[in-house]
């Protein structure tokens, strides 16, 4: 309650009207059948870095897979963006690829972005939340912090999430909660997310216990994106309702949710690299659909380019014919508790 309390006071006149114009577009669009685009995003994701620090192996990060290079996302051009945007934006998610918390600039662009009044998010493996960087996250103004705990044991943590510590992810938790309550801050929201593999479904019921222990705020359980599902793949739960792909009779597999020939993400969202590439979302990894480059462009008119119309008539055409969008989890059920 807290949680969405704090996002509601983030609202503006101007971020309303925004958003008005956004949903109107979207849904004329789908009326019209062809795109209609008004307004700004609602949210942008904003990668920190590409580095990570794990090798989890469905992770083009993890398995050092990129075609395109790593770096990190540089202050002053963070700020440039932030600036065209912030009248108009309401949620930044500070994640795409790699670990955010190796961009040692990482947490003052949080400030920034807090300071401009805008709702921050971030998703963090935990590896990073020492008793330092646990007070800095909460004086940053951060928002709302995942950490992705796979895992309640060592020996299951570290099928995915290779050359992990479960150890250090849940002391990291522990001193934010411990910092949290010694700065008297109602923030961040801090979120358990738990990536549902073969491995640890059965370990679900011990990571709400964990969070109840801990004192973290809410647990979320994630379906897992495996890339070479067609054949089944040790990775895939046995319990249906944790995976996003079906069985069917002849004992290959299919995403389980229908692909619709519109995406609520191409009307409100983006995705910005850390160097500048804008891609139509998260799903595209190594950015090959690139929709335009903040170095050379304005937002505002990128967001209302030919390349951004073409992509989205393509989509309304078929997403069955967008490499990635056929792997998408728009339609699947993410389940949450406390």
């Amino acid at each position: 309650m807290n949680d969405a309390i704090n996002l509601l006071a983030k609202l503006r006149l101007s971020r309303l009207w925004n958003a008005f114009k956004v949903v109107c577009s979207f849904y004329l669009t789908r009326w019209a059948g062809k795109p209609i685009q008004w307004g700004l995003p609602v949210t942008i994701a904003i990668e920190p870095t590409t580095a990570c620090n794990l090798r989890c192996p469905e992770c083009p990060s993890g398995l050092r897979a990129f075609t395109r290079p790593t770096g990190n996302l540089k202050e002053d051009f963070f700020r440039q963006t932030i600036d065209e945007l912030h009248r108009k934006l309401l949620y930044l998610i500070f994640y795409f690829q790699g670990e955010p918390y190796i961009n040692p600039r990482f947490l003052d662009m949080v400030r920034y972005a807090h300071d401009k009044g805008l709702y921050t998010i971030t998703s963090t493996n935990g590896h990073f939340l020492n008793r330092d960087n646990a007070r800095k996250t909460i004086e940053s103004g951060l928002d709302r912090l995942i950490i992705s705990v796979d895992g309640t044991t060592q020996e299951v943590y570290e099928q995915y999430r290779k050359e992990g510590k479960l150890e250090v992810v849940l002391q990291g938790a522990r001193n934010v909660v411990e910092m949290k309550k010694q700065l008297k801050s109602k923030t961040p929201h801090i979120i358990f997310q738990f990536l549902v593999v073969r491995p640890n479904e059965h370990q679900v019921p011990e990571a709400y216990r964990l969070a109840r222990e801990i004192g973290v705020d809410e647990v979320r359980l994630k379906t897992a994106q495996v890339y070479d599902y067609k054949n089944g793949n040790p990775l895939i739960p046995l319990n249906e309702r944790y995976a996003r792909y079906q069985q069917q009779a002849d004992g290959t597999y299919r995403v389980k949710n229908k692909l619709l020939n519109h995406c609520w993400k191409l009307w409100h969202s983006c995705v910005i690299t850390w160097d500048g590439l804008v891609v139509p979302c998260c799903f595209d990894k190594d950015a090959n659909h690139r929709l335009g480059d903040l170095r050379t462009q304005r937002f505002a008119e990128l967001w209302h380019s030919q390349a951004y119309y073409a992509f989205r008539q393509q989509l309304l055409q078929g997403r069955n014919r967008i490499d990635i969008c056929t792997n998408c989890t728009e339609g699947c059920r993410v389940w949450a508790g406390r």
